[in-house]
């Protein structure tokens, strides 16, 4: 694990004054967190890796120690993308005049100034505080001494009985619309008819929705609800379904269903938002399903796939109306108190955390799913 304290985040609020600012400046505070730019078995020392998050396109490579190091992808030469040069001797080198970066963002060489590898206090690249946890390379792409304030998100572990893996999806959409999307009920028996739910089989359900400073936690009572593979295969005991689904500020849903002390399906999302309307989104399910779990392993990625997939085209339905029409207008339902939340949460951030924060509130809804 690395965490590199860096050089401050400059003053500019866009790459280009006559364009809007990039996300990463025009987002409140959003920006002030982790979020994940790779997967860790993507980051070599020989081959940079580029990643786009809040529309600022960071280069990824490790340094002479192991350690991954992050930098703005760009050359303070000629504005050459370094993530198409190479790593050579733990440093980032140019691909169009070979200027070298160490870790800490110095530039270690200029070719054209002869061969004395004397750093050049007055040519430093920004960088940005970088952890590899879970198996994910995560930047912290606010103010650098903020980074110690936070951890990123911890995935839920694998213990005794539990198996995992993860997932890389590309959707449209923002953060809002996506956790919304990954928080819905209702709309599982019509983007998921026959594979989670079914629109025919709508029954009455009650849930808490319980919104803290940073969270919003939905525990649903529906004895008799299953989705789709669980009565089949997965719960030979009948046993009844419980759910929970919670959002993390500012962009991790996790989705819980148990069938009794010893079943559990966990499906835990972290979004990193590209631009205001793409993001990549880095999912692990997490299982634990007796003497079938070795089958659950085989079937689940398929399964899984195909849900999400279902995911990513009506993600892309929406999010086309809404850059054709512009921002957000709907009516709500009961099952609305949840979205309602989540976006409480996130628009105050977005606004700078200006006025005052959203309560805490705790409210019981009932709708049809």
């Amino acid at each position: 694990m690395t965490h590199q304290q860096t050089n401050a985040a400059p003053k500019r609020r866009s790459h280009d004054p006559e364009i809007r600012p990039i996300m990463r400046f025009s987002s409140g505070t959003l920006h002030e967190n982790w979020y994940i730019a790779a997967r860790s078995n993507e980051v070599g020392g020989k081959t940079p890796v580029a990643s786009t998050i809040m529309e600022e396109t960071v280069a990824l490579w490790r340094n002479g120690r192991g350690e991954v190091a992050a930098t703005v992808d760009r050359c303070l030469h000629r504005n050459a993308a370094l993530s198409a040069g190479r790593v050579e001797d733990g440093c980032i080198t140019c691909p169009y005049h070979g200027w070298s970066y160490g870790s800490d963002g110095l530039c270690s060489f200029v070719p054209s100034e002869g061969d004395d590898f004397r750093p050049r206090p007055d040519r430093r690249l920004e960088t940005f505080p970088v952890i590899e946890q879970d198996g994910f390379v995560w930047i912290y792409m606010g103010t650098p001494a903020r980074a110690a304030e936070k951890r990123p998100f911890a995935f839920p572990p694998v213990g005794a009985g539990w198996d995992s893996y993860t997932m890389v999806t590309r959707f449209a959409g923002d953060v809002t619309d996506l956790v919304e999307n990954f928080m819905d009920v209702p709309h599982t028996a019509f983007v998921h008819s026959g594979w989670f739910r079914k629109a025919h089989n709508a029954k009455a359900a009650e849930a808490i929705v319980q919104r803290t400073h940073d969270a919003v936690h939905v525990e649903y009572f529906q004895p008799d609800d299953s989705i789709g593979f669980t009565k089949r295969m997965l719960n030979p005991d009948n046993a009844p379904m419980t759910h929970t689904d919670r959002f993390f500020m500012p962009n991790v849903t996790r989705v819980d269903y148990g069938w009794g002390p010893r079943r559990g399906f966990i499906i835990t999302s972290q979004i990193t938002p590209v631009t205001p309307r793409e993001a990549i989104v880095y999912t692990a399910i997490t299982f634990r399903f007796g003497a079938v779990n070795g089958l659950a392993r085989r079937l689940l990625p398929a399964y899984t796939r195909i849900v999400i997939n279902q995911d990513v085209k009506i993600m892309d339905v929406q999010t086309a109306t809404i850059t054709r029409f512009g921002e957000r207008r709907f009516h709500g339902t009961g099952a609305d108190v949840i979205h309602r939340s989540i976006e409480a949460l996130r628009d105050h951030c977005k606004d700078g955390e200006r006025g005052d924060a959203p309560r805490p509130v705790t409210k019981r809804i009932r709708f049809w799913m």
